[in-house]
């Protein structure tokens, strides 16, 4: 049984990937086999401080040990789960995990930037640690189903997500919430986006994306009007329409770092998240610019 240790809890997803993890308040649908959370670091928060009194107090209800300085859970643990809300923390976070060699999953976003990016994947690599970080939106059944039509219906040449995209100045533009659409939008399309066009106001931003070999995507960032998740995948003959409904994406994303965790081997490579976080890093450039192209 893998031993899991969190690292920052102002987030809910400390809550519910417990919960299914350690097979608690959750109905057996839910349940994700072969780890469990044995510890976390409550820790601090710039942006929702407010969050961890009350989700420590919960863990710590269901038998989670807590320690107060993330580093005192080596020793205890098998791998863990960096889960601050802030992208720009999750270096730091991540640093003494992965020069132990461990396992390490960091939550979206993987960092605020490309330089941070980096900085992970290079530590990650030398001291031998697997390093994976995603969305749960990814692994959503309805974005696994729009992959897997491939078969009956061709390669996707083009994709068209809609996200919620609530913003907050502790991971700027699609950062924070944005960042599940963008997510879907690789899924479907795979890395190799060469630049970036995007438009935003207060209400909206639309994103377009042209990749290396010719095909575009676009993301619609949603702040006002209904919020949720959704996409139009278009293959060589036909499209899928599919709106993300229920919360499967958590178990099987789960499900796939516990993969990682035991196997010690990535589901992909990092650099996927590498670019999703140059792709948003452009996007932000490209909208301070009046929507300019600017490229990865």
């Amino acid at each position: 049984m893998i031993r899991i240790g969190l690292v920052d809890f102002d987030t809910s997803h400390v809550i519910a990937f417990t919960e299914r993890l350690n097979h608690i308040n959750v109905p057996a649908s839910e349940y994700v086999a072969g780890a469990r959370v044995v510890a976390g670091c409550p820790g601090d928060s710039l942006m929702m401080p407010e969050r961890i009194p009350p989700y420590a107090k919960q863990l710590a209800n269901y038998g989670i040990r807590l320690v107060s300085k993330p580093e005192e859970l080596l020793g205890d643990i098998d791998a863990v789960m960096i889960e601050s809300q802030q992208g720009a923390r999750h270096l730091m976070r991540s640093k003494p995990f992965l020069e132990a060699g461990l396992p390490t999953f960091v939550d979206k976003p993987f960092a605020e930037t490309v330089a941070q990016a980096d900085a992970m994947i290079r530590l990650a690599a030398r001291c031998h640690a697997p390093l994976m970080s995603c969305s749960a939106l990814r692994y959503a059944p309805e974005v696994i189903d729009a992959v897997q039509k491939t078969r009956e219906l061709g390669p996707i040449i083009g994709a068209d997500v809609w996200t919620t995209a609530t913003l907050h100045p502790g991971n700027p533009g699609l950062l924070h919430y944005g960042i599940h659409g963008v997510e879907m939008l690789y899924t479907l399309l795979g890395a190799g986006c060469a630049r970036v066009r995007c438009t935003s106001t207060a209400d909206a931003d639309l994103v377009v994306g042209s990749w290396r070999d010719g095909r575009n995507g676009t993301v619609r960032g949603i702040r006002k009007g209904a919020p949720g998740f959704g996409f139009v995948a278009h293959y060589e003959k036909g499209r899928y329409t599919a709106s993300v409904e229920g919360s499967a994406y958590y178990r099987e994303m789960l499900r796939t770092i516990v993969g990682m965790f035991t196997t010690k081997r990535p589901p992909y490579d990092v650099r996927v998240s590498r670019e999703i976080i140059a792709f948003i890093s452009a996007a932000r450039r490209s909208a301070a610019s009046g929507g300019g192209p600017r490229s990865l």
